[in-house]
């Protein structure tokens, strides 16, 4: 590829490149020269070029591969949660709340008249922040000293706080498969993923001790119904990420609750009561819907202080309409009562469809969430591929995976909307799948 390359310092090398990839003379994958071609064609030195290609590369422009040389960055779209667009297929992958189940708030918002909040005013709704204190300090240990923030989301908070505290390249653990919205969000933000394997018991210590050696900044976990493993932090496991984690007190800790109220699991926190750079997140999303954009998190005095930083220049404070609303529904008993009944209901069908599993063939535990994480014997792709010749819309575990290697032969499930006559259906669809890959014969062979 000849290219135009052009400049004398490192920051017209990296503007000149910049320029290309504008006008389309470099496109996503295409290749970059060595330094040492580049350099001796532009006549400056190779350390020049060393510190273009850095700038392009801190801002995720271009990525560096040892051998492999430099490429443009391919900003390909990562999978994302929700409903697949375009599809006449039977979804089972979505990872949504039965929206049946999602308590209805016309009632409340009859009654939110009050005044209008003005420029300058407290950010958080009085009577939510004395709701949310309680709800937060539930299982901290660092509770007393914790300060709280109102976001639009448990994404939103994450990829704030992330911001504030970290750099482009900067190290972040994630857990290994990984909820994929914190994929999207660490990839988009310029930082280096850095996976940690989840087992039964949640984030193992030796994958986390192999994250801190490799100097991660922050650590995000998911503290129980872990997305999309199911798995929860037992105490003991808890415990000895804790003591871990007490070895570096100023990496950020997140840990993201998203499920909270509908837990069947207790609540276990990897958070220290000395641990210096802390954030605990709960979102209202799963039992209140996805369209109740806020979450509430609880953190150190002085990433609570950094967080609002990073909101003054965008969206200052999250309504006080929603968070009144916000405030209604969850001091309502009747609503509480409901929260309860949907938590349970997800636990039993997910119980009642993994017993179908195993009856056809496909032996599957339960964890705790909306989804079911169904291990299979053979890969998941042609599984999914064969399911949708029946129909069905599944979610491969290979969209999970973070770390290089053999993806997880695994699909996550999303039955908790089905009835007894489509869940047996979808069971026996998936047995059938199995034995089809398995044996390689077409799907319509298998009896």
């Amino acid at each position: 590829m000849n290219l135009e390359i052009s400049g004398r310092s490192a920051s017209e090398i990296a503007d000149s490149l910049r320029g290309l990839l504008q006008r389309g003379a470099l496109r996503p994958g295409d290749a970059l020269p060595p330094v040492r071609v580049l350099a001796d064609s532009l006549g400056v030195n190779r350390n020049t070029v060393v510190a273009a290609y850095r700038q392009l590369a801190q801002a995720g422009v271009i990525v560096t591969s040892g051998r492999g040389g430099t490429h443009v960055a391919d900003l390909s779209r990562v999978a994302q949660e929700g409903f697949a667009a375009d599809s006449v297929l039977r979804d089972v992958g979505t990872g949504n709340p039965d929206p049946d189940l999602i308590p209805d708030p016309s009632r409340a918002l009859a009654g939110m008249a009050g005044r209008p909040v003005l420029y300058g005013e407290p950010v958080i709704d009085p009577d939510l922040e004395r709701w949310a204190r309680a709800w937060m300090s539930d299982g901290l240990a660092p509770a007393e000293s914790a300060r709280l923030t109102i976001t639009s989301g448990a994404a939103d908070a994450v990829e704030r706080l992330l911001a504030q505290a970290l750099t482009r390249d900067d190290a972040v653990a994630l857990e290994d498969p990984c909820f994929l919205t914190s994929i999207h969000t660490v990839r988009l933000g310029g930082y280096r993923p850095v996976a940690v394997p989840v087992d039964d018991e949640g984030m193992t210590v030796a994958g986390l001790r192999d994250a801190l050696e490799q100097g991660v900044r922050a650590v995000i976990c998911t503290p129980r119904a872990q997305n999309p493993t199911g798995a929860s932090l037992s105490e003991r496991r808890a415990g000895e990420l804790r003591a871990l984690l007490s070895e570096h007190p100023y990496v950020l800790v997140i840990e993201d609750d998203h499920f909270s109220m509908l837990s069947r699991r207790p609540f276990h926190s990897l958070i220290g009561a000395e641990h210096r750079r802390w954030a605990l997140i709960r979102s209202v999303s799963k039992f209140l819907g996805p369209d109740m954009c806020l979450a509430v998190t609880a953190s150190d005095p002085e990433t609570a202080e950094r967080l609002a930083m990073r909101l003054t220049p965008g969206t200052t404070w999250v309504s006080h309409l929603l968070q009144r609303l916000t405030h209604a529904l969850v001091t309502d008993p009747e609503v509480g009562a409901a929260i309860e009944t949907a938590g349970a209901h997800y636990a039993e069908r997910n119980e009642a469809f993994a017993r179908r599993l195993t009856s056809h063939g496909v032996d599957t535990a339960v964890g705790d969430g909306l989804n079911l994480w169904v291990p299979l014997p053979v890969p998941a792709r042609p599984v999914s591929e064969q399911l949708m010749r029946r129909g069905w819309l599944a979610r491969s575990g290979d969209d999970f995976a973070l770390a290089d290697g053999t993806p997880p032969h695994r699909l996550r499930l999303t039955v908790h909307q089905l009835d007894d006559a489509d869940a047996e259906q979808l069971a026996a669809d998936i047995g059938g799948a199995v034995r089809a890959v398995r044996d390689r014969t077409p799907f319509a062979e298998v009896g």
